[in-house]
């Protein structure tokens, strides 16, 4: 329904776009339509360029929320392309990189960890997220790093594969913990021949890759074996290997049988809200399952819109499988199939079961894409009345959309940094955290203001650059300080100084005895007061303030752990791990090698004549 306001102004809008109508060309391509700020409000695809534009210029025949976008319009921006399935492609990306407030918006875009079998004489299985640049064979997407744990812990405990460092293994001279509770073989100290490891090995991937049929029929033509020949022991342990192979296969769960590789891909919306389940399928076996809320921004938008907008962004940076199960219809699921057989390089497929097993999966995954966005729905709503009695309890103009909690951690002044997280309606807003390593050499040990001041001031300088209208969601709307009215105050001089004094900021301290439960809050020119004991605001603000104070102290601990395991040949150009760890080696300390002799240095292996001289040169011109 268009009212009185949206119909006086449209035609600015449908002006703007008529006029762009005229000179396009019916080529596939990429538009964008952008407001008076040259913000993208809308990404969109066309196979016909002219075609699709000229659709916005009509006057009727839109929703509402189209309505909207149209009398935003300020200017258009448009790109060809050769095909329609580049431009869908290039629309998901820019759709990703842009975050248009028009299009439906993946919000979660993490990538999936994998199981690594490394390549060694012994190969080390092990989780693995990002780039697969270290040779060996992968294994995966996982949904989790929980998944991928649990799977390892399985493995380990069937095939007896080590999880320990490639240095590790090479140092050890007695069996460590996990052979002595028989999750490894032992190849470190000989307990198991280079023959022997390698069938073990070969069985877990056997097993990753979905034969554990032929896996656990092979086991026990080797346990029969080995009992025929008197070999007790080594028939007890592939006993005892088919025993803890059956387990893992029977809390599983989903384990489909005709299904080897798909993405079980499942929409459930609600008022407004979206929630999409992916559960990964790979060698016959449910490898865990994500699930995600895209921002799809009104009530009016169909779930196909949904569906279609999600897979585009979710595989742009991601390999697809060989099937994808869907639970609604895409509008382009041809051009959408082209399309992710041209990333892969190899033929998807997209399907809509209706029935048999790969309809169970989906009906299965819907199941849990509801279930999931009723809990969702419900911490929203919890979430929501906490904002609001956060407003009421410290008299803000507004129930705040954006709450920053700030921390700093250090040990008496030494790798100090400073933490800062977010809060919002969906809770904790961990993409948005930030850390800073304190930079400020003028600084006293141990000066809390100092750190904090520099925080604060490289925080909102940035913003001030970034988002200076305060148009992109950016700006808090409360400050959550560490400390009493002394840190408040001084944290306000900062801010007037800045020219942002429109902020409220509130400064928690511990009560009485420090204890939890009893904090005091601070506010400029008004007295401090407190919250009785058992309000949910109250606990809310402690959550908050933990969760800033493990940030930063997770920090400080990883700054703090990289300097002490940090040596002088980190800093010599050519050392990467692997000649650092041959000088070592050889020298045994980092000291020993810089004050070793050319010749010496071009004694140790992997070090080339060139490299010594390198080495040699910045240790003794240094000196």
């Amino acid at each position: 329904m268009i009212d009185e306001t949206d119909a006086q102004i449209i035609p600015l809008g449908h002006t703007v776009i008529a006029d762009y109508v005229k000179s396009l060309t019916g080529a596939p391509g990429v538009y964008r339509m952008l407001d008076a700020q040259a913000r993208v409000l809308y990404v969109g695809k066309a196979r016909n360029l002219k075609a699709r534009v000229s659709s916005y210029a009509r006057l009727s025949g839109h929703s509402g929320r189209i309505l909207r976008m149209i009398s935003e319009t300020a200017t258009m921006m448009f790109l060809t392309t050769k095909t329609e399935t580049e431009a869908l492609l290039l629309e998901q990306n820019l759709i990703k990189q842009l975050k248009p407030k028009y299009n439906v918006l993946l919000r979660d875009d993490k990538s999936f960890p994998n199981i690594l079998v490394t390549n060694h004489a012994f190969p080390m299985i092990k989780k693995h997220r990002g780039a697969k640049k270290e040779k060996g064979h992968y294994y995966g997407p996982f949904a989790s790093a929980g998944a991928v744990t649990r799977s390892l812990a399985q493995l380990q405990r069937v095939f007896l594969l080590r999880n320990c460092s490639d240095s590790e293994f090479e140092g050890r001279t007695r069996p460590c913990l996990q052979y002595q509770i028989k999750r490894c073989a032992g190849p470190c100290v000989g307990k198991v021949t280079a023959d022997e490891y390698r069938e073990h090995v070969r069985d877990a991937e056997r097993y990753l890759s979905g034969r554990s049929t032929d896996l656990q029929e092979k086991l026990a033509a080797d346990m029969q074996a080995a009992s025929d020949e008197m070999e007790f022991e080594k028939a007890a342990a592939l006993r005892d290997r088919i025993k803890a192979l059956t387990q893992v296969q029977s809390t599983q769960g989903i384990n489909p049988r005709g299904t080897a590789e798909a993405d079980v891909i499942a929409l459930h919306m609600d008022k407004g809200q979206a929630c999409v389940q992916v559960f990964f399928i790979r060698a016959n076996q449910n490898w865990g399952n994500r699930d995600f809320y895209p921002r799809v921004g009104s009530e009016e938008i169909e779930a196909s819109e949904v569906l279609e907008a999600f897979i585009g962004q979710f595989y742009d940076g991601k390999e697809p499988p060989r099937l994808l199960l869907l639970s609604h219809p895409i509008e382009n699921i041809n051009l959408m199939a082209e399309a992710l057989s041209e990333k892969a390089e190899r033929k998807v497929e997209i399907l809509l079961p209706k029935r048999g097993e790969k309809a169970e999966l989906i009906e299965f995954a819907l199941r849990n894409a509801q279930q999931s966005l009723a809990r969702k729905s419900a911490e929203t709503a919890t979430q929501a009345k906490l904002l609001k009695g956060l407003a009421e309890a410290f008299d803000l103009p507004k129930t705040p959309q954006r709450i920053e909690v700030y921390d700093n951690s250090h040990i008496q002044g030494a790798h100090a940094v400073g933490g800062m997280i977010v809060a919002g309606p969906d809770g904790f807003m961990k993409n948005h955290y930030r850390k800073f390593n304190i930079k400020g050499d003028d600084l006293t040990p141990g000066d809390d203001f100092g750190m904090m001041k520099e925080v604060l001031e490289r925080r909102f300088k940035r913003l001030i650059k970034e988002d200076p209208l305060k148009k992109e969601g950016l700006w808090p709307d409360l400050l959550l300080i560490d400390g009493g009215i002394g840190q408040v105050s001084a944290v306000r001089a900062i801010m007037d100084k800045m020219g942002v004094s429109d902020i409220p900021m509130v400064g928690v301290a511990k009560g009485v005895d420090r204890d939890a439960g009893k904090e005091e809050f601070y506010r400029t020119g008004k007295p401090p007061f407190a919250l009785r004991h058992n309000d949910p605001v109250l606990y809310f603000i402690q959550r908050m303030r933990d969760e800033a104070h493990r940030f930063a102290i997770g920090t400080h601990r990883a700054k703090r752990s990289k300097a002490i395991s940090a040596t002088p040949l980190d800093d010599v150009p050519g050392i990467g791990a692997t000649r650092k760890r041959a000088l070592l080696t050889h020298f045994g300390s980092a000291k020993a090698v810089s004050r070793a002799a050319l010749a010496d240095l071009k004694a140790v292996d992997g070090i080339s004549d060139t490299i010594a001289e390198t080495i040699y040169d910045y240790f003794h011109e240094k000196g």
